[in-house]
């Protein structure tokens, strides 16, 4: 009886283990999702980030979603966190993008949690609130906004890197002179054309240190102010000049990475990201692209502006928070640097302590380096030393750079785009 009844336990146990528990054992893997902008160069790290992480976690799938950038991307992700729609993870600007995002009731807060020691202190404060808390880590390695530009047609032609905006000119009319294109741009995707005014923002803090504290308190506008309007006016300058490849309307970034790698055109003003495109798509060519910042009227004080990686977000909505911490802290590691690496090169300095770039950098990033590495050649962009960032000047750049608009009138009319950002966000001095 007893060995019967053993027996029969067993049975009943086998049971419920084929039966009962069968299931449980395959929902033990969970799906996390990641949403991405729709960046050929984004998308490739996202991948190789996905990849990496779930060859060490197979418990846990990545599934990446894409979106589109510019303001369309803007607006989907601030639909998407107040509709508590979004992703459990998801992929964002850091700075003043970051703090429109309302991330203490969107996001997870992300202060305390241990991969925070792995970050360089200089990144945190554009990832966090009004609140003092930290929402994301850095998902990239830090850019410079500026030129790039095709070493083989300023070999031909006998060219120097320009340190004054003079200087630049004078080589597009040498560069348009033998036939060539001499400024790329693609506003089919529209957020590439506002290069000229927010890379130039090195040259507007040497000429008015005071600016960004003055712009945030309403005192400072682009309009009153020549270094600031002096962005607008570089990209009415090269319109009028005739410096711009045919289809700069209709372009895309992928044009424009295809154009600067090939020689189908000498110049891109473009963040230093794009040298990812360039080592996927255009790896031959990648020795022939080079980068400078973009020049302002003093050769003495040629500098670099810089923009902090965009970062890595937790959906406050997420049903899996600790899996997606496990994941933002794969992206916040050594393992998440090189994963980004094997995707796209190098592509500048990484904020990730112990993340080394290799000996044999691209050019165009060994040309980025030295900005980072002598006191004073670097400032970061508006954007991470002001909460305030217009949405239209994207449109607004593309009027400029097409000659739909003087370079005067789009500083006024950014002026009254940046008021209503300001006072949505409640800033003091923007009655």
């Amino acid at each position: 009886m007893a060995l019967s009844m053993t027996r029969r336990a067993l049975l009943a146990a086998t049971a419920l283990l084929s039966v009962g528990f069968g299931p449980a054992f395959a929902q033990d893997t969970v799906t996390l999702t990641y949403l991405v902008d729709d960046n050929p160069t984004n998308v490739a790290t996202s991948e190789a980030l996905k990849a990496a992480f779930e060859a060490e976690n197979p418990g846990i799938k990545i599934e990446i979603e894409t979106r589109p950038g510019g303001g369309e991307g803007d607006n989907i992700i601030k639909t998407r966190l107040a509709t508590g729609e979004m992703t459990d993870v998801f992929r964002y600007n850091a700075g003043s993008l970051f703090q429109a995002l309302n991330a203490p009731q969107t996001m997870l807060d992300l202060t305390d949690e241990p991969f925070q020691a792995n970050i360089i202190d200089s990144f945190k404060p554009v990832v966090t609130a009004t609140d003092g808390r930290i929402y994301g880590v850095p998902e990239e390695a830090a850019m410079g906004g500026g030129i790039l530009y095709n070493k083989k047609i300023y070999a031909e032609l006998g060219l120097t890197v320009p340190k004054t905006w003079a200087e630049f000119m004078a080589n597009n009319e040498k560069i348009k002179a033998a036939g060539k294109t001499a400024v790329i741009q693609t506003f089919g995707d529209t957020w590439t054309s506002q290069l000229f005014v927010l890379g130039d923002f090195f040259n507007v803090q040497a000429a008015v240190p005071t600016f960004a504290a003055d712009y945030t308190a309403g005192k400072a506008k682009y309009a009153s102010t020549p270094a600031a309007m002096a962005g607008f006016q570089k990209g009415e300058d090269v319109f009028k000049a005739g410096f711009l490849n045919e289809d700069f309307g209709s372009a895309l970034f992928a044009d424009g990475v295809r154009m600067v790698a090939t020689g189908e055109g000498a110049h891109y003003p473009m963040l230093t990201f794009a040298i990812g495109g360039i080592a996927q798509d255009y790896a031959e060519n990648l020795p022939d692209v080079g980068f400078f910042a973009i020049p302002g009227d003093d050769a003495a004080k040629n500098g670099l502006t810089v923009w902090m990686p965009a970062a890595t977000y937790i959906s406050k909505t997420t049903a899996h928070p600790e899996e997606a911490k496990k994941f933002v802290a794969f992206i916040a590691s050594t393992k998440g640097c090189d994963a980004r690496s094997s995707a796209n090169g190098a592509t500048g300095p990484y904020l990730i302590k112990g993340c080394e770039l290799p000996a044999d950098v691209p050019a165009a990033v060994a040309d980025l380096l030295p900005y980072f590495q002598q006191d004073g050649l670097t400032a970061p962009a508006l954007e991470f030393l002001s909460p305030i960032k217009g949405p239209a000047l994207e449109q607004i750049t593309v009027e400029v750079g097409s000659g739909i608009r003087s370079a005067a009138d789009a500083a006024a009319l950014y002026d009254e785009d940046v008021k209503k950002q300001a006072q949505q966000l409640g800033l003091p001095g923007w009655d």
